[in-house]
């Protein structure tokens, strides 16, 4: 894990600067190497979306102190895309996923994702209780910052 004191700059990535404001508040991963963005991106059979790679790039998954994973680490998101859009049982109770890039959740069953071919937003929120798919932030930035800043679940409602 990431320590806050290890956050680096990059030139014109916001992210380090951003994740830096709530460092205390975070569990941070190391960054994603450039292998596990790419079998991410094989998984997928896509490219992940520009800003969510550099994302991964410099912390691959970021959990919130109340342990919930605003951001998957780059494996565990192929891997639930994978099965979102591959299950025979969600493909009898949902519609489909094949539009969604999932890239975290809220804890208790609600999935976050961008829209293929979005660069960095509108990010949307997926009810798995009722099949809902609602924007909850014009931006991976403005998700993050949003999340970051409530006290828990429910903040996107």
């Amino acid at each position: 894990m990431r320590q806050a004191s290890t956050f680096g700059e990059r030139a014109g990535y916001v992210w380090p600067e951003l994740i830096a404001r709530w460092a205390d508040d975070l569990e941070v991963q190391e960054p994603a190497q450039e292998a596990d963005l790419k079998r991410a991106e094989e998984s997928l059979g896509e490219p992940l979306p520009p800003g969510l790679r550099r994302l991964l790039a410099e912390f691959n998954g970021l959990a919130d102190c109340y342990g919930t994973d605003l951001i998957w680490p780059a494996d565990q998101m192929a891997e639930t895309n994978a099965e979102f859009r591959e299950s025979l049982s969600f493909a009898k109770l949902y519609g489909p996923f094949g539009d969604l890039v999932f890239f975290g959740d809220n804890g208790g069953g609600d999935q976050f994702a961008l829209r293929r071919g979005d660069v960095d937003g509108p990010i949307v929120v997926w009810d798995h209780e009722t099949d809902s798919r609602t924007v909850v932030a014009e931006s991976l930035q403005e998700y993050l910052v949003r999340a970051l800043e409530s006290d828990g679940e429910g903040w996107y409602r």
